[in-house]
């Protein structure tokens, strides 16, 4: 048997990492051999999950305390999983899931043909209920659209002083970027709101006109 490893992570430095690490250390699992990163599990681009797995050797057992350490991304972990077993030729326990732990049992294919078909159910639950999510915005979406709710950005009230501040644009005392610095706008919503307006005027004359 090789050497044993544990991988600890917690997403956020602010976390503890205390349950894991003691988890660790009741499996007598040395502390320079303990990998901890304290940062997000959507990928595996982590710097002390690389370096342990650089470590890794054939025989050698890496334990994590669960699944959801590894990482979140079960396409990932699966890819992740068979780097380890398949390549490095390494073992992998899950502390909290028993069925995911490649260590022979009876013969030499139990634990990874067990181990393999876990995660493949995981990953297929997975991607389901990330499947009834999306499903169940766009039913909440479209029964609120039928509601009368409107989605998108709230607009901003203009300034009170646009409407005077646009004729002076128009009588040419000054320009429009001068005209969005005093409303304390960016030029481009100044100069989209300015024309919008002038449309509206416009259309408006010409009704007025036709009538």
């Amino acid at each position: 048997m090789g050497k044993k490893y544990g991988y600890v992570r917690v997403s956020t430095r602010e976390q503890c990492e205390d349950r894991q690490l003691n988890a660790m250390a009741e499996l007598g699992i040395e502390k320079n051999n303990v990998y901890i990163d304290k940062q997000s599990g959507k990928d595996f681009k982590r710097p002390q999950y690389q370096k342990l797995l650089r470590k890794l050797k054939e025989n050698d057992v890496l334990f994590i305390k669960s699944i959801d350490r590894m990482g979140r991304n079960y396409e990932e972990i699966i890819d992740q999983w068979r780097i380890i077993t398949k390549e490095i030729k390494a073992d992998v326990v899950v502390l909290d899931m028993p069925l995911l732990d490649t260590r022979n049992k009876s013969n030499g294919l139990t634990g990874k043909f067990v181990a393999d078909m876990v995660l493949q159910i995981l990953s297929y639950v997975a991607q389901t209920e990330r499947e009834f999510i999306r499903q169940r915005q766009r039913e909440g979406i479209e029964a609120a659209k039928a509601r009368g709710v409107k989605f998108g950005a709230r607009q901003k009230p203009l300034p009170e002083e646009f409407s005077a501040i646009k004729k002076r644009c128009e009588n040419g005392e000054i320009s429009l970027r001068e005209g969005a610095r005093i409303l304390k706008m960016s030029y481009s919503s100044f100069y989209r709101h300015y024309n919008m307006q002038q449309a509206a005027s416009e259309s408006r004359l010409l009704w007025i006109h036709v009538l």
